[in-house]
């Protein structure tokens, strides 16, 4: 891990998400770009009027400052941290800079408080995940640590499963994360039965590592929704971080169903990691 993208806009959250990153580039030696995207549009920055090309630079001048201020903090220090400021507002943007600068990981806050819908789904960090190639860590508190001991690898484990579930494997192994592979069952159309669970799960081991050593891993869950499931099973082994497979542009929203329980609520505060299908 060479590169990490923070985007910015100055927030407590986006703090939080700097906060983690520089943790991350301190143990890989790794530099971190902050990404602001400063809401001016095209015309305004080529618009031959005076009046308006002075606003468009007063703008810049004032988030250059802003940045400048907002990265002065004591975690970053011998941290390498390029400052970079895009002109509009455009979250697919963000996948741009990453592809632009070979980075590795995106890691930015989320207001969201109750479950992952509210993290993901209409917000600006859905909007990033569904661009990004690259893996999104979402981060809604400030960082305690960032060693994720215990994380959970929540999918339907299909095919379509098999590359973020690598791409994970490798990254949790080098944070020597113990990885739980978690198959959550629901009522309707997708239900499955145990002897179906085992099947799937075989197969798509002996697909992906082509072996059977993290049977001992699996974990069966039965809920009346998967994002429940995902939070009920986090709870029970206290979890650190939850990693997701996502469609990207097709977004999020087809992977959770219903609501949850105020007292699972608190729980969606964990970290969570997504990896692009």
């Amino acid at each position: 891990m060479k590169k990490i993208i923070v985007p910015i806009d100055f927030s407590k959250h986006s703090e939080f998400a700097l906060e983690a990153a520089s943790i991350l580039a301190k143990k890989n030696n790794a530099q971190i770009l902050a990404l602001h995207m400063l809401e001016i549009s095209d015309s305004m920055l080529i618009n031959s009027d005076n009046e308006q090309q002075a606003k468009a630079v007063f703008f810049l001048k004032l988030a250059e400052q802003k940045f400048e201020t907002f990265l002065d903090k004591d975690y970053l220090k011998d941290v390498n941290v390029l400052p970079i400021v895009k002109h509009f507002k455009v979250f697919s943007e963000v996948s741009q800079v990453a592809k632009e600068h070979s980075a590795d990981l995106i890691v930015m806050g989320s207001h969201g408080t109750s479950g992952f819908s509210e993290i993901f789904v209409g917000s600006n960090t859905e909007k990033v995940v569904r661009h990004s190639e690259i893996p999104v860590l979402v981060i809604k508190n400030r960082p305690k640590s960032m060693d994720y001991k215990k994380v959970i690898f929540a999918s339907d484990f299909s095919d379509e499963a098999v590359k973020p579930y690598i791409n994970a494997s490798n990254l949790l192994t080098s944070f020597g994360s113990d990885m739980y592979l978690l198959n959550v069952n629901v009522p309707g159309e997708r239900f499955k039965s145990s002897s179906e669970m085992e099947t799937t799960m075989t197969e798509f081991l002996q697909k992906s590592d082509g072996n059977l050593n993290r049977m001992n891993a699996v974990n069966y869950v039965s809920d009346v929704s998967v994002e429940r499931g995902i939070l009920s099973f986090a709870k029970k082994i206290d979890a650190d971080l939850i990693v997701i497979p996502t469609h990207g542009r097709t977004g999020l929203a087809h992977f959770f169903e219903g609501s949850i329980s105020e007292d699972l609520a608190n729980h969606a505060d964990l970290p969570v990691m997504t990896f692009k299908i």
